[in-house]
This record gives C-alpha cells, sequence and structure tokens, in this order.
C-alpha cells in the first residue's frame, strides 16, 4: 500500500467540533448496494486480543476486588495482579488456542505494554498477527495530557517493535475526544473500530482524508459481559454463537463482519477459555466464513465497498 505522507490540519477547522452528523450520514443497511466478499464468503470474523499495561502507581482501569474500606488504594496489588495474570499466564493460552485453529489475531496494545512484554510482542510478531493502537497508556483519551503525542507515540513505539507501523486503531475502553478520527487520520492511521454502529464498515469524514470506521463489538466483549453484567463464564460462548447465527443469516444477501473482543486477564483464565474455544469450534463449522484481521477487513472494503462521499 502506498504511503500516504502526513498532513496539517487547516488552522480554522481544528478548533471545529465534528459531530456524528458531521463524520457520517445515516444508511439503512437494508438499502445498501450489495457488498460481496471474495471466494462467495458471507462473514468476515475479526478477532481482537487487548493486551495492556496497568500503572502500578495509579489508581487500576479495572478492579476485580474492591478494598476494604472502599476508596481506590494505591498501590492496589490484588488488581493489579489480576490483571499482570493475563500477561504472564493467560495470553499464552491464548497463543495455543490460535494456532489451534489457525486464526489470525489482531493485538490492541498498549505503547507501554511493547516494552513492559517483550514476548508477548515477540510472539504476535512471530505468528504474523497484525497490531493495533490502543493508547499509550490504559486511560480514557480524554484524560491525555497530549492525545496528537500519545497517538504518535503509540504508531512510533508499534514500528519500532515489530517493522511495521499500525494501521487500525482501538482507543481505551472506546474513548475518544472531538479530534481524534481527525488526528488519525493525520498521523497515518487509516481505521478506526470506536464506533460500533454497523454490521458492515462506515467512512468517517475527518477534517483531511476520511477515515475507516470498522465493526467492533460492545456485546461480545468479555469485559462487558464478564466484569460489568457478571455473567457466568458460559455466557460468552452463548451469546457470541447466538450473535454469529444472527449476523450469518443476514449475509445472506450482502456480506457482514463480526468481532470478538477478549483480554488475557479475563477470557484466559481457566474456567473460561474453554468457552472461547467453543466459540471457535462453532464458527468453523460453518461454510463461507473468513476469520481475517482489520487491515485485511480494511483492504477488502476499501476496494469493493463504497468510496467515501
Amino acid at each position: 500500500m502506498t504511503k500516504r505522507p502526513k498532513t496539517s490540519p487547516p488552522k480554522r477547522a481544528s478548533k471545529r467540533r465534528m459531530l456524528p452528523t458531521d463524520r457520517f450520514a445515516y444508511s439503512a443497511i437494508a438499502e445498501r448496494p450489495r457488498l460481496r466478499l471474495p471466494d462467495n464468503a458471507r462473514m468476515a470474523v475479526w478477532v481482537i486480543i487487548n493486551v495492556e499495561e496497568w500503572d502500578f502507581t495509579a489508581p487500576m482501569p479495572r478492579t476485580v476486588l474492591t478494598p476494604p474500606a472502599g476508596g481506590s488504594p494505591m498501590p492496589d496489588v490484588p488488581n493489579w495482579a489480576w490483571h499482570e495474570y493475563g500477561n504472564r499466564v493467560g495470553f499464552w493460552r491464548f497463543v495455543e488456542l490460535f494456532d489451534e485453529f489457525a486464526i489470525p489475531a489482531v493485538v490492541a496494545i498498549n505503547g507501554s505494554a511493547i516494552v513492559a512484554y517483550p514476548q508477548i510482542v515477540r510472539a504476535a510478531v512471530d505468528r504474523k498477527w497484525e497490531f493495533m493502537g490502543h493508547g499509550f497508556t490504559q486511560r480514557n483519551m480524554q484524560k491525555v495530557a497530549d492525545e496528537r503525542a500519545d497517538i504518535r507515540k503509540v504508531r512510533e513505539t508499534i514500528a519500532k517493535a515489530t517493522g511495521t507501523p499500525p494501521r487500525g486503531w482501538l482507543g481505551p475502553g472506546l474513548t475518544e475526544t472531538f479530534e481524534t478520527p481527525d488526528i488519525l487520520a493525520e498521523e497515518g492511521y487509516d481505521y478506526v473500530a470506536d464506533w460500533v454502529l454497523d454490521d458492515q464498515p462506515v467512512w468517517l469524514k475527518t477534517r483531511t482524508t476520511p477515515i475507516l470506521n470498522l465493526p467492533y463489538t460492545q456485546e461480545c466483549n468479555d469485559v462487558a459481559m464478564m466484569l460489568i453484567q457478571h455473567h457466568s463464564a458460559s455466557e460468552y460462548r452463548d451469546r457470541a454463537l447466538d450473535q454469529f447465527d444472527q449476523i450469518y443469516a443476514d449475509s445472506k444477501q450482502s456480506a457482514r463482519v463480526m468481532a470478538l473482543s477478549v483480554h488475557p486477564y479475563i477470557m484466559g483464565v481457566p474456567h473460561r477459555l474453554k468457552y472461547l474455544r467453543a466459540v471457535f469450534e462453532g464458527i468453523r463449522n460453518r461454510s463461507g466464513v473468513k476469520f481475517w484481521t482489520g487491515t485485511q477487513i480494511a483492504d477488502w472494503y476499501r476496494a469493493a465497498g463504497p468510496k467515501p462521499s
């Protein structure tokens, strides 16, 4: 793919807040032209592994145990260790599982985690998994002091570690400022996954070059199911396969994209892993389904889908 030159935002436009209605028009999926995948496939499924580094000197991004007296104590040993287990143990269960099913993963990774977990980076590079920017640290993008510097630093860090700059971005917790899509496009990213609003890719207008939004998921996301809704481990299997069945049926007339989101410290723990395995088994048994990376989906849509307006 030809490398695009960086462009600077127009001085006047940089202060304007773009609302969703400025970035894209409403589109009913039933009224769109038919979208086709190669080889008569019906669906593309991408699986995102979120790899994070949590700052031991700050409040934890999430908690599994609350302290006896409440509050957000620092250091928070039990919750930091809960997350760290995922990177020490859970991630490596994912490696075996993805190898078994020959599924390419997309690693949404904090820039700081690139340095903190070189063995994880090496394992993903060896398997030619895709790296996607996920904030330099695991915090809301609204709380980042310099958003452009953060986005740029992530790209540079991933490029140095893997030899390839990331094309995609997933905000920590899907968080964005009013300028995030604009900055991403200006800093060389060409797809984002924060806007969970469709089963097909969607073009977002920016101050400069349009950026593509890929279908991500809030429902088939282990954070939502296990940590917020407090379901049993089997809920991941049940919901993922139910969601797949409906989207597969929808895709009879026009191609669809489905995402699965997992974290090593959630679905990588012993009592949950078998349910992720069951999801892979169920999807693998269906014809016309491609396990793709975000870059593969983006390249296909750029060639086969409508052009940005």
